[in-house]
């Protein structure tokens, strides 16, 4: 038994979000095919675009249209950030190649932000990366472990985003 098993359920779900913040404060392991802090910094920014487009995707193979564009106000929205501090987190995507700028398809007055292709060989590669770190850090759990501890996840973020779908957007115009 670990150190964690042996703590109480008051404890182990007091110790949940210290741990989350302590994932999100560490980088990933240098593993293979390292990602740079910097660029690290900007995945935040272009899985927030690539989401949307994959979205947009599902929605249209589904016969919905109009979703899936990205604009600097929704990255500050999805980030939690003030639209300044999106701002300069997009120019600096824009910058080193991985974010361009294009007329919303919907609305030709809003700019709406689309990954490059370096951006689409960046984010691949992210991904790569974090599954050789999530391999690395789960090296000594049983094959079941490390697929519940992936099920668990998943569900927890698909939880977190209906929670934001469900509550009203405190930015929106009233």
């Amino acid at each position: 038994m670990t150190k964690r098993e042996q703590k109480t359920a008051e404890e182990l779900l007091d110790a949940v979000g210290p741990a989350f913040g302590k994932l999100r404060r560490s980088s990933l392991l240098e593993v293979e095919e390292p990602i740079s802090h910097k660029d690290l910094s900007r995945t935040l920014v272009l899985r927030i675009v690539l989401e949307a487009e994959q979205d947009a995707t599902e929605a249209e193979s589904g016969g919905q249209s109009g979703a899936g564009e990205i604009t600097v106000g929704a990255v500050a929205r999805h980030l939690g950030v003030d639209p300044s501090v999106a701002s300069r987190m997009v120019s600096d995507c824009i910058s080193a190649g991985y974010l361009v700028r294009a007329a919303s398809q919907q609305d030709g007055r809003r700019t709406v932000l689309q990954l490059s292709p370096e951006g689409r060989e960046l984010m691949a590669r992210f991904v790569r990366h974090q599954r050789s770190a999530f391999e690395c850090i789960t090296a000594d759990w049983t094959e079941q472990e490390r697929l519940e501890f992936a099920r668990l996840m998943l569900k927890y973020v698909d939880s977190q985003d209906a929670l934001r779908h469900r509550r009203p957007d405190k930015d929106a115009p009233r």
